[in-house]
């Protein structure tokens, strides 16, 4: 009681002094908790970008495909190239969408390539939350297997190409996949908890105490069906044999790091490819065009 009563009514400067201390820890360690979930729910609520476009008349003559993920139905646009051709799938990037892989999408289907381009959930017109690369596999797969259901595209041969998020995906879904044959790698991450700490980077609050982790492990519960998911670097080696292209860019030393882990890892026939600038979709004419001569290049070679 005695103790009790001098908690509530200290008397003595070194009890006001370890109140003080835990008052103020309590206060830091609810703040950390609200700042960190503020961030996580900007996190898995991204600001999204979205293209109204009308496939009617479109160059290449795209057909809108439809399939279903986790339940809920969703649409692709198919671009048809030869019949019995490879396959390339577009996997857009966090905060990005769809619409802004069009004329990738044309240079590659000019080369005869089908090319089928589709957002993941949190990107252009459909609902749901961004897992950040988790639940993201699934919905590319079931994207997957909706175009090897047409019975007009060679089911074994499919090409992927992914930017940061995309990426991820694209590489977690190749190595269990033995219908991929090429991987074009955009500044990939290893999982998705390392893109929560770049995104609290870029939040401005990568340095402060105990936010970064706390944020990994608010986003670490929501995504508890995901929490035995391996890194990249522990799977990349199945690739053997599946040709892989990993580009990177001096914009983030993060993902700059991350992409060539690994490329070091990964198996032959791989390459690494160093960009003077990344984000695809904000790139100059000039800068674009490069790029996508250089991702056609590379399926050319790989899916001929």
């Amino acid at each position: 009681m005695g103790f009790l009563s001098e908690i509530r009514h200290p008397t003595t400067w070194h009890t006001q002094f370890a109140i003080a201390v835990l008052a103020l820890a309590l206060f830091a360690f609810l703040a950390t908790a609200a700042v960190s979930g503020f961030l996580v729910y900007r996190m898995i609520n991204p600001a999204r970008s979205h293209s109204d476009i009308s496939l009617q008349g479109f160059p290449g003559h795209p057909e809108k495909l439809v399939y279903t993920t986790g339940g809920v139905e969703r649409d692709g646009w198919f671009f048809p190239g030869r019949k019995t051709a490879p396959t390339i799938v577009l996997c857009p990037a966090y905060e990005s969408s769809r619409g802004e892989l069009l004329t990738m999408a044309s240079s590659l289907q000019d080369q005869q390539f089908n090319v089928l381009i589709f957002d993941f959930s949190a990107q252009g017109t459909n609902d749901g939350r961004s897992s950040l690369g988790f639940q993201e596999v699934g919905q590319l797969r079931a994207a997957m297997d909706a175009v090897a259901k047409r019975g007009d595209v060679d089911v074994d041969r499919f090409g992927l190409w992914g930017a940061n998020m995309g990426a991820y995906v694209a590489l977690a879904e190749a190595v269990n996949d033995h219908r991929v044959r090429a991987v074009a790698a955009d500044s990939p991450y290893t999982h998705p908890n390392d893109m929560v700490g770049l995104q609290v980077s870029r939040f401005g609050l990568g340095s402060v105490p105990f936010v970064t982790r706390t944020s990994q492990m608010i986003f670490d519960w929501l995504n508890q069906p995901y929490r035995n998911a391996p890194r990249l670097t522990t799977q990349i080696g199945k690739l053997s044999g599946v040709a892989q292209l990993y580009l990177e860019s001096p914009d983030d030393p993060k993902l700059t790091a991350s992409t060539s882990a690994l490329f070091r890892i990964s198996a032959p026939p791989h390459e690494l490819v160093d960009l003077p600038h990344g984000n695809y979709a904000g790139m100059v004419d000039e800068e674009k065009r490069s790029y996508e001569n250089r991702i056609v290049s590379f399926f050319l070679v790989s899916l001929p």
